[in-house]
């Protein structure tokens, strides 16, 4: 099949070539954005009189011919077209014939790529945000459950402070809502259309832009053609974010995996989220959790991989941008991917409330409160710090806890020591009395809720239907 560009040569290109410079195999993936802006595009031409009202009519029904035909398996990619766009517009005119070759008119296929890698781009950072919304669902739903699971807080990975499930959970529920705020904000900055900017500079037709940006819910057109086809931030931008996502999915996926093991026991994983063991009859794998943590990688690879694509480009267009597509393209689906499987893990998941308990109460979680109770008695900090690490030495060398000592054997270490010390360092106490807000006191928490309930509450990013 001919080239659209085929005028001003006289040989044929080399098949090597043509299939290193070929972007079909992978702008495919654009086939629904393309016919979208195709549309936009023949509808403006018409409205400003480029078209007639028959050309406009019969490319719309042949751009809504050929995407029907490619969604019911009846047309299939050719693989002798080098993209997409050549792909879209050989069709339509094979079905329509001159009226096929007008819809070119006023756009270059810079400004055509430019603005179907927008769409798709937008329309995967709105699915993004909507899974995000989905998971901080589950994971206030089980805070709301877990407000008196006590467990034992880290620092270090070693034994720290008691605080609850609820408390801990509520740390990643605050990443998550950055990860979102941070959708929203790509949203806002890439809402911008970049159709009728040409190969670079414009065009002589009179094309209405701002009529296109309305049509497919764009802000208003951009606002210089040589940025327009050559701006990939929007994608470096969200491509930053989704690495961060997987970070935050990553962390995450890294205590699941603690929590699940033998040492720890504080989770059973669903059958539905595990794999076995080909050889040990007994292992429960926490595979999915290992794979997210395994991918994160692979998006973080998608991300450097564009920034040192773009980090030389002179203005305005060059081939080299062809290469923003295949990593972001799955990088976009591994954190979709990611994200709606570790939703489905999370749901799932059975959390062993009294094995977090115990492992709070034999780590040493309430020694800060027992100085804390000293402090309250006269003894100053420094002092109470150090016979409280005196009084955890005696308890390691018996094989017990703070609490588990009688009245007489804490005197020993203080004459400060009164009855109601053991109250003072209960898990309930240790968790309740830490009332300011962001802690795990239940009060708190459940104003925490509260204010989470209302953000989750709240729309999304929110964008204009496209005609």
């Amino acid at each position: 099949m001919a080239q659209l560009w085929g005028g001003r040569f006289t040989k044929e290109t080399d098949a090597k070539v043509f299939a290193f410079n070929a972007s079909l195999p992978f702008d495919k993936n654009l086939f629904t954005q393309d016919i979208e802006g195709s549309i936009a595009h023949a509808v403006m031409l018409e409205k400003q009189g480029i078209l007639t009202l028959e050309e406009k009519d019969a490319i719309v029904k042949g751009l809504a011919g050929i995407r029907k035909d490619v969604e019911k398996g009846i047309l299939s990619f050719d693989e002798t077209q080098e993209d997409i766009h050549s792909f879209v517009e050989a069709n339509l005119i094979e079905r329509i014939g001159e009226a096929g070759k007008k819809l070119h008119t006023g756009r270059s296929r810079n400004d055509q790529v430019a603005l179907d890698m927008r769409l798709y781009t937008r329309e995967h950072v709105l699915k993004t945000d909507e899974l995000l919304k989905q998971l901080l669902s589950v994971l206030l739903g089980i805070m709301e459950e877990n407000l008196d699971t006590y467990m034992p807080g880290f620092t270090h990975l070693q034994k720290a402070q008691p605080v609850t499930l609820a408390h801990h959970l509520g740390a990643y529920f605050e990443m998550f809502k950055r990860d979102r705020l941070r959708c929203r904000d790509i949203y806002k900055r890439m809402n911008f259309c970049p159709l009728g900017a040409g190969a670079l500079a414009g065009t002589t037709y009179p094309l209405d832009r701002n009529y296109t940006a309305a049509l497919l819910g764009f802000e208003m057109p951009t606002l210089n053609s040589m940025d327009s086809v050559s701006d990939r931030d929007y994608l470096i931008e969200f491509l930053a974010a989704l690495s961060t996502m997987m970070m935050h999915l990553s962390r995450f996926c890294e205590e699941i995996i603690l929590w699940n093991s033998n040492e720890y026991r504080f989770i059973e994983l669903d059958d539905s989220y595990s794999t076995g063991s080909s050889i040990m009859p007994q292992k429960k794998n926490p595979d999915i959790a290992e794979l997210i943590r395994g991918k994160t990688g692979r998006v973080y690879g998608a991300l450097m991989a564009l920034l040192t694509t773009m980090k030389g480009i002179p203005l305005a267009y060059n081939k080299d941008m062809q290469e923003d597509k295949e990593l972001s393209f799955d990088a976009i689906r591994t954190v979709e991917d990611s994200l709606e499987l570790f939703t489905g893990m999370l749901v799932t998941m059975k959390f062993n409330k009294e094995i977090m308990a115990t492992s709070a109460m034999n780590g040493f979680t309430n020694a800060t409160d027992a100085a804390d109770y000293l402090v309250n008695k006269g003894v100053p900090f420094r002092d109470a710090h150090g016979i409280i690490g005196r009084l955890v030495l005696y308890c390691l060398e018996k094989n017990t806890g703070i609490d588990a000592l009688d009245i007489t054997e804490l005197k020993n270490f203080s004459d400060k020591f009164e009855p109601d010390i053991y109250d003072a360092i209960s898990l309930k106490t240790c968790v309740e009395k830490r009332l300011t807000i962001g802690a795990p006191g239940r009060k708190m928490m459940e104003e925490t809720i509260r204010i989470n309930k209302e953000y989750l509450a709240e729309e999304g990013i929110g964008c204009r239907e496209s005609q």
